[in-house]
């Protein structure tokens, strides 16, 4: 195994920390990425006592932290906001439901995330960004592309300001390249990095089980951003080989209908390339963790959380420190 393996706990916010870190533990993890929520990491009672708690509760199971995640604040700063925001949002963060007034709470919010991850002594915040153009893709009327140049802009104006704090704290935001958020492919990726001048506190958390059904080279992605791939999610997908009722769009199916075209799958049981994922991290030297995010609808997440970590643990390898023909050198 070349690098540490932890277990993202957005599907575990149902337990306590003490809870999911003895689960952990028990599972064989070297540490957690730990997701904002009331029982994990609550920015609402937010202090340097809540902080020293979570590294307490971390080490007495043994336990390392890589990094902080907080998605559903996030989709917040750039999203045009609708009630659906309301059932993510703190009623802190929600307050009167005014659009813009979420929005600005959000990014401070988000800015205060960057202050808890200096807290917990980690350098990197995974999250979403959303977007005000998501909705407008493949849309009709057409939608032009100053339209489309003016929706990277305006998440450039949004985010700037937490990619600026974050810079002076020696944070990194990493985001998730996802269906929804600014930067859901490789080419949308590219126009957001450019929209905020390359900024060097703003990067990806790679995640394959967003790239793969789309028809994205997930392999590619890792090459294409080497430099700014600053976490990297562990999570499986499976799509049809042959056409389904829902397409790729879902056909407004909850996750799990066996009429999908494509879901999410515990590790080693989608159709993501892993081997050729690694052999891609070890190219561009990526030392960071490898984050299960566990997401099967036909699975007990237990069984698959265990079952998640061992694949990871076969299928990652340090790459070669000597050329396999230098025997033959005189």
């Amino acid at each position: 195994m070349a690098r540490k393996v932890t277990l993202y706990t957005a599907q575990w916010a149902d337990m306590s920390l003490e809870t999911i870190c003895r689960k952990a533990k028990a599972m064989g993890y070297d540490g957690l990425e730990l997701a904002c929520n009331d029982n994990h990491l609550n920015l609402d009672i937010l202090s340097r006592e809540h902080c020293d708690w979570i590294l307490a509760t971390l080490k007495k199971y043994g336990l390392e932290l890589y990094t902080v995640s907080n998605h559903p604040l996030g989709q917040c700063v750039c999203d045009p906001i609708d009630r659906r925001h309301k059932n993510i949002l703190s009623p802190r963060i929600w307050g009167d439901g005014d659009p813009e007034g979420v929005r600005q709470r959000a990014t401070a919010e988000m800015i205060r995330l960057g202050e808890a991850a200096k807290m917990l002594g980690v350098d990197t915040v995974v999250g979403f960004t959303g977007s005000p153009i998501w909705h407008m893709l493949y849309s009709f009327p057409p939608v032009s592309q100053d339209d489309v140049q003016a929706g990277f802009d305006e998440f450039a104006r949004r985010f700037r300001p937490i990619l600026d704090a974050y810079q002076k704290m020696g944070v990194k935001f990493a985001l998730e390249a996802h269906p929804t958020e600014i930067a859901f492919d490789i080419s949308s990726a590219r126009r957001a990095l450019e929209a905020v001048g390359y900024h060097p506190a703003f990067g990806f958390n790679y995640d394959p089980s967003h790239l793969g059904y789309q028809g994205v080279d997930y392999v590619e992605f890792i090459y294409t951003f080497a430099d700014r791939i600053f976490h990297v999610h562990m999570k499986d997908v499976w799509w049809s080989d042959k056409p389904m009722r829902a397409g790729v769009f879902g056909g407004h199916l909850p996750f799990g209908d066996v009429e999908r075209f494509w879901d999410f799958r515990s590790m080693g049981r989608g159709k993501i390339n892993f081997e050729e994922i690694i052999r891609a991290l070890n190219r561009i030297n990526y030392q960071g963790p490898l984050s299960v995010e566990w997401e099967d609808s036909g699975m007990d997440r237990e069984h698959g959380a265990a079952e998640s970590l061992r694949f990871v643990k076969d299928i990652d390898f340090k790459p070669s420190a000597i050329a396999f023909d230098a025997g033959f050198e005189k």
